[in-house]
């Protein structure tokens, strides 16, 4: 879309149903689109105005909680230390999960990296 475009909301509406109507789509991204189809004014509005997309998302979470919920999976291969460092515990058991290795006697958060790097063999290829 062109600036001139983003700033007029009918053209905002137009372009989130031209995208959702399209049928090269991955599961999320239409789980996405059949949370957004209902508000799309709502969710054009504060585009249309340059606002922020996670300030969109605080904004449309009052109306409908399952949109920003919508989570996209991460590659997980070739992650540094330092990068695992940064997640959340509970992403690290999603990873661990994904690979189908279970983390018994694992408490502290270092040790959930450390199998996560430890079976960074088994990560899936995206």
């Amino acid at each position: 879309m062109s600036k001139s475009d983003i700033k007029s909301k009918p053209k905002v509406e137009e372009a989130l149903g031209k995208y959702c109507s399209s049928g090269n789509l991955g599961k999320r991204e239409q789980k996405v689109c059949y949370y957004i189809d209902p508000i799309k004014r709502d969710v054009a509005q504060p585009f249309s105005t340059g606002m922020p997309a996670d300030r969109v998302c605080k904004r449309i979470n009052k109306t409908n909680t399952e949109i920003c919920g919508v989570k996209f999976p991460m590659k997980t291969a070739k992650l540094e230390k330092k990068d695992l460092s940064k997640l959340r515990v509970k992403q690290l058991k999603k990873i661990l999960s994904e690979r189908g290795v279970d983390c018994k006697g694992c408490v502290e958060k270092e040790e959930f990296i450390k199998k996560v790097m430890d079976t960074e063999h088994l990560a899936p290829e995206l």
